[in-house]
């Protein structure tokens, strides 16, 4: 089969660079669609596996196979209106925090191009963190069915409403790129969590491009608030100046978060390997956690067999020893029983896995795809890793099993 580079494929077909505006048969506007039909189905029966903690449900519990885990559609238009001014805008249905699939808007930005290197956007771009975010929704440009979650879940944001500057220089074959953003993100969590809410928003990317070879450097910060954790820690300060304590300890309420990243991706044409790591430090009840990913893939004919390893860990406490019940009267002492074991399960949730998966992808026509991706996760401690909605009798730990399937497309 020729050579796919997924990357390259994605940058041309979904980016406002792709765009000649000086040609003279090029329209001012340019029209491309995307989209997944994917179908989950996970040996965990008492909680859902799902792609992202901004959906309410998945497979497992709510039905044994899923549709909403993966599926979506997408389209993007790009204007030209000189050869230095464009804009684009990204509307995107997919599973959405009310279990709906009422389209929202992704990308929509205003570029200036200064240079031939050197461009402004303004509006709600990318939020370049990863190796693959600027094609994360796009799964034909992805060799798997979705991205390592371990990694990818540290960030689970994928746009930021601000600017972006832009900076591009060449040193003979190698290409280098340097990206800054400021902003912010607001985000709903289902099940009326509320908000988690971003603000100041800023990072800096250093991508380098040497052939066949792509690296990326990431740091970003925050202030984060999460919502669903106010009401908890609020209760928590009725207990006075031990309350206080924990609640000042562990609440997220614009609480500085900070993230670094490294990824590097080789891809001579017939085979690819790629890694990437990172590590989210937050002084909160999300804690500090790293993770990383190794994945590879070899090309045969319209087949690409794949594997990847993937394995995340909570650097900070999983516990806590909370409230202390026996100085209290027994009518605050069940309640703040309670408290303390909710605090614990936040803290533990994340406590760490491990994920090995093996898959093949098949490019069966032009601008299309099917993949089926087998995932074993075993969960450590009191990890519930991608579990949401988990029933009275579910455990914490363990392992459990994804079968997937999906047909990705770009036209």
């Amino acid at each position: 089969m020729a050579k796919l580079n997924t990357l390259a494929l994605a940058v041309v077909t979904l980016q406002a660079s792709a765009v000649n505006a000086g040609a003279p048969d090029t329209s001012m506007f340019s029209l491309s669609t995307f989209g997944t039909v994917g179908i989950v189905h996970s040996s965990e029966r008492k909680a859902d596996f799902t792609s992202t903690i901004f959906k309410p449900n998945g497979a497992g519990h709510s039905r044994s196979w899923s549709a909403d885990v993966d599926s979506l559609m997408g389209a993007q238009v790009i204007a030209t209106f000189t050869p230095q001014l464009s804009a684009v805008v990204q509307v995107i249905s997919e599973q959405r925090y009310d279990n709906s699939y009422r389209p929202f808007v992704e990308w929509a930005n205003i570029k200036y191009q200064f240079t031939p290197d050197f461009s402004a956007r303004v509006g709600r771009t990318v939020l370049p963190v990863f190796l693959l975010s600027d094609t994360r929704k796009v799964g034909y440009t992805l060799p798997w069915v979705r991205p390592p979650m371990e990694v990818y879940s540290l960030i689970p944001i994928t746009s930021s409403d601000g600017v972006d500057l832009s900076y591009r220089f060449h040193v003979d074959e190698l290409t280098n790129t340097v990206q800054g953003n400021y902003g912010q993100h607001d985000s709903r969590q289902p099940d009326g969590a509320g908000k988690a809410m971003a603000r100041n928003l800023w990072g800096i990317t250093n991508t380098t491009e040497f052939g066949a070879l792509t690296t990326r450097i990431t740091y970003m910060k925050t202030d984060l608030t999460v919502e669903q954790f106010n009401s908890l820690f609020d209760t928590f300060r009725a207990f006075g100046a031990e309350g206080n304590a924990i609640a000042k300890r562990y609440d997220s309420n614009d609480t500085p978060v900070g993230f670094f990243g490294v990824g590097a991706s080789y891809d001579p044409g017939d085979w690819f390997v790629m890694s990437e790591w990172g590590r989210l430090d937050s002084r909160s009840a999300l804690g500090t956690t790293s993770a990383w990913y190794v994945s590879g893939g070899y090309r045969v004919e319209a087949f690409t067999p794949y594997i990847t390893y993937a394995r995340s860990r909570t650097e900070s406490e999983t516990s806590a020893s909370g409230l202390t019940v026996s100085t209290l009267p027994p009518a605050f002492a069940e309640a703040a029983v309670g408290l303390n074991g909710a605090l614990n399960t936040i803290l533990g949730s994340g406590e760490g896995r491990q994920t090995l998966s093996l898959g093949v992808r098949w490019d069966f026509t032009k601008n299309m795809d099917a993949k089926l991706q087998y995932d074993h996760t075993r969960l450590k401690g009191n990890s519930v890793g991608p579990l949401i909605n988990p029933q009275p009798d579910f455990e914490p730990g363990g392992s459990f099993s994804v079968i997937s399937l999906a047909v990705d497309f770009v036209f």
